[in-house]
């Protein structure tokens, strides 16, 4: 299947978690109607949207309108503070309000960004990229999937009572191969960044150490129809690994680092 027809194919998202997330029907990977949509359109159909750049640290601070004139502010710059914004409005304030309320003490100073890269060195375009997050193990787990090239996301599901973050990356996956596979994308790439998450993908089973309780009954049912789609299906998506030091953190990130 061509790229451009891949991208103009569309999902939707499922109608809620309490639903499940993956059933257990022949045919049906997914909760919820799938209506049609124009979440994968072709890149080239999209306009690139403007960005704003505010430089905290760098040789001259301040907002600027191109990714060009914020490159020469911090490029071997020694400790440079930067980020990008889809507004001045919110770059204006986020220069007054300091680098530390918007990229946090542990962020990475210089974060790599793939959308930068030539086009030689980027991810494989158009992907899927999943991930998940989890406020503390067990915790609130909750996970999703994005297009990589845009980070419009295709499906959101949670928060999970009691979860942990390597059972919502396994989930993230799983769904996203389901949605894929149902939408007929049997080669269409999954990006993730837990190594083990696409080990348990490989192995189609869930080796978790979570203590099942009654309290996270519904976290242990989706591995339960996770695991049987797994088992019951052949795919032939590409599986690839979110490259972080090269590229930052995958589009799906949570943001809560």
């Amino acid at each position: 299947m061509a790229v451009a027809e891949v991208c103009r194919r569309s999902v939707c998202a499922q109608r809620g978690v309490e639903e499940g997330v993956l059933t257990a029907s022949a045919g049906g990977v997914l909760a919820g109607d799938m209506r049609k949509s124009t979440i994968f359109a072709t890149m080239s159909d999209k306009k690139k949207k403007q960005k704003f750049y505010v430089v905290w640290s760098g040789v001259q601070p301040g907002v600027y309108d191109s990714w060009s004139e914020c490159r020469r502010q911090v490029v071997n710059y020694p400790g440079a503070r930067y980020k990008s914004f889809e507004t001045r409005e919110a770059a204006e304030s986020a220069l007054a309000e300091g680098a530390w309320a918007h990229i946090g003490r542990q962020a990475h100073e210089q974060q790599p960004d793939w959308k930068h890269l030539p086009a030689e060195q980027q991810p494989v375009l158009p992907s899927l990229s999943v991930d998940a997050a989890c406020s503390g193990t067990p915790g609130p787990t909750e996970y999703r999937g994005v297009l990589t090239h845009s980070g419009e996301q295709l499906f959101h599901v949670g928060p999970l009572t009691d979860g942990n973050n390597n059972i919502g990356e396994f989930l993230a996956l799983v769904h996203g191969l389901a949605l894929l596979q149902k939408q007929g994308f049997d080669s269409f790439p999954i990006y993730s960044d837990s190594r083990t998450a696409r080990s348990w993908v490989r192995k189609r089973h869930a080796d978790t150490k979570l203590q099942r309780t009654e309290r996270n009954a519904q976290v242990f049912e989706l591995i339960r129809r996770a695991e049987q789609w797994l088992q019951s299906h052949e795919w032939h998506n590409p599986i690839l690994t979110w490259q972080t030091d090269q590229w930052g953190e995958i589009p799906a990130d949570f943001g809560r680092k």
